[in-house]
């Protein structure tokens, strides 16, 4: 499997035409790892409240899946500083990346 192409900034990644924003750089590895870690159990947690028909296990997941997408910085407050809007789950080819994904 190959990493999915990365905006030339590195603040997206692209998959199927849309920006989905990437994670942050500044994580260490053991943060980012620790943090990857709780987001596949709570995805793992969301499917087995679904299949047990539990709709508060499955909330309770999902809000564990939140705060690993936003500890990763891919979701929430934008993790660059420079006041560039974000882009995230627009289509490339609706966003100033239009140029560079159709050049790549």
């Amino acid at each position: 499997m190959t990493d999915p192409p990365r905006t030339p900034d590195g603040r997206y990644i692209v998959v199927d035409g849309t920006l989905w924003r990437a994670t942050r750089p500044d994580l260490g590895e053991a943060e980012r790892d620790r943090l990857v870690h709780a987001l596949m159990d709570a995805r793992r947690a969301v499917g087995a409240g679904k299949r047990a028909a539990d709709d508060a296990a499955v909330a309770k997941a999902r809000k564990a899946v939140d705060a690993a997408k936003v500890g990763l910085g891919e979701r929430g407050p934008v993790w660059w500083d420079d006041g560039a809007p974000d882009y995230n789950r627009h289509k490339v080819a609706n966003t100033p990346y239009t140029d560079w994904w159709a050049g790549r």
